[in-house]
């Protein structure tokens, strides 16, 4: 990843909002989702975030403003899937990404043809990106899996594979969801302490977890892997996640194959998609502890060393109903940040295909939960309750130690750095309603 005239921290746009400090969405980033306006029976097509409003990118193709390769790019991105326009590679991305900037820019002599393609973000509904043929579940950070495994294995918590395989396992696509969802508690088999048999009834033990969703871009032949140099040719771009789940559920049910029913009622995607184009200011070497192994040769190289890891700041905030009645807004829980990952997007890839596994334009992985080194970082409420002991507390006097009837959770992500311009992911937001009786 090397920056071009797209990412200079100078550029100013046309749209007002895009240069207001503090902005999610200047013309350094140019986000994709997918969009209508709220309401209506329009149908949903492709579009990209720029200030507090939403370029139609199915409007802007009918006036045809590009020519060549961003030309047939614009055509892809604004359908109703992103899945044909991550089908085809970087070098359309690229492409697309810099004619955007250059139209967006002040002074643009295509501003009179964009104008009109302006749709302000309060007025808009969003659906998932893309067709999400497979989603796989990671476990990269090395403090969350340190955490939960005290909680079980006080004298040995971190299992002999982490530090040499990219841990993770096979969600449900079916029940993905976008940001602004409510669903309603889990329902599912316990073992009650004591008890001499198992109960079925709701949750009592709702958990968030605070991770990134990556999105697959160009994907590969069945049998053929990709090489770690070459894994970030295959991603389209990262959004935020929030991987529910029903701790209670989990604890009765993972053994010996892992969460069933506690992870496949929800997951919840933000709706923005911030290319891996956007993110290249914010490159970090990966950090290992002194001692650790090195990684296997095929999750190994130099630019993984040097500038794998990605400097995301990562907030988990709540807001309760009383808080809601009151107009006050979600009050941040904790703050973390994706550099401290283990494992980065390329390994990630890498050990996915090694097996000659075929990905698809529009998978998804999910990172894990990416806690930080310290318990004020985590980024799951069985880590900031220590397992439920320590209640969280909130304004105003209330306190959670697993979530409640009506929590609404706000994740949020940016990245910000001297020289660079600042970079957000917008919010994923998702609210707890009761079990169905």
């Amino acid at each position: 990843m090397r920056l071009d005239e797209t990412h200079d921290p100078a550029l100013r746009s046309w749209v007002d909002s895009a240069n207001a400090p503090g902005t999610d969405f200047p013309v350094q980033n140019l986000p994709h989702g997918v969009f209508r306006r709220r309401g209506s029976n329009e149908a949903f097509r492709g579009g990209v975030a720029i200030g507090d409003q939403v370029l139609d990118l199915a409007a802007l193709a009918r006036a045809t403003p590009f020519d060549g390769p961003a030309a047939r790019a614009l055509q892809a991105a604004a359908l109703e899937h992103l899945n044909d326009y991550m089908a085809l590679g970087r070098p359309a991305w690229k492409a697309l990404r810099l004619a955007l900037s250059r139209a967006l820019r002040a002074g643009s002599a295509q501003q009179p043809a964009l104008a009109g393609c302006l749709v302000p973000q309060a007025d808009v509904e969003h659906a998932l990106p893309a067709r999400v043929g497979d989603y796989t579940d990671f476990y990269t950070s090395i403090h969350h899996a340190t955490n939960i495994g005290r909680q079980f294995r006080p004298d040995n918590p971190l299992l002999p594979n982490y530090k040499w395989v990219p841990i993770g396992y096979h969600g449900r696509s079916s029940s993905l969801g976008i940001s602004g969802e409510a669903f309603h508690r889990p329902v599912g088999q316990t073992m009650p302490p004591g008890a001499a048999q198992p109960q079925v009834g709701p949750c009592k033990r709702l958990d968030i977890e605070l991770e990134l969703g990556i999105w697959i871009g160009a994907g590969n032949a069945r049998g053929q892997a990709i090489p770690v140099g070459e894994a970030e040719d295959h991603v389209f771009g990262i959004g935020l996640l929030n991987d529910w789940s029903a701790r209670d559920i989990q604890g009765w049910e993972y053994q010996p194959l892992g969460p069933f029913l506690a992870k496949n009622f929800a997951t919840t995607l933000s709706p923005w998609i911030v290319t891996l184009e956007a993110l290249a200011p914010y490159r970090a070497p990966l950090e290992r502890a002194e001692g650790d192994p090195a990684p296997l040769p095929y999750l190994d190289g130099e630019a993984v060393r040097q500038e794998g890891a990605l400097d995301i700041a990562l907030e988990f905030a709540l807001q309760t109903p009383r808080m809601r009645a009151a107009g006050q807004p979600a009050a941040t829980v904790s703050t973390t940040n994706y550099r401290h990952a283990y494992w980065t997007v390329a390994q990630m890839v890498a050990h996915h295909t090694v097996n000659g596994c075929n990905l698809q334009p529009g998978d998804l992985f999910g990172s894990g939960t990416l806690s930080g080194p310290t318990l004020d970082q985590a980024a799951a409420l069985i880590e900031l309750t220590v397992g439920g002991k320590t209640p969280v507390q909130l304004p105003g006097g209330e306190t959670r130690t697993w979530l409640e009837d009506g929590d609404t959770v706000v994740l949020r992500g940016w990245c910000e750095r001297a020289g660079a311009a600042r970079i957000g992911f917008g919010t994923c937001t998702g609210t707890v309603l009761p079990a169905r009786g």
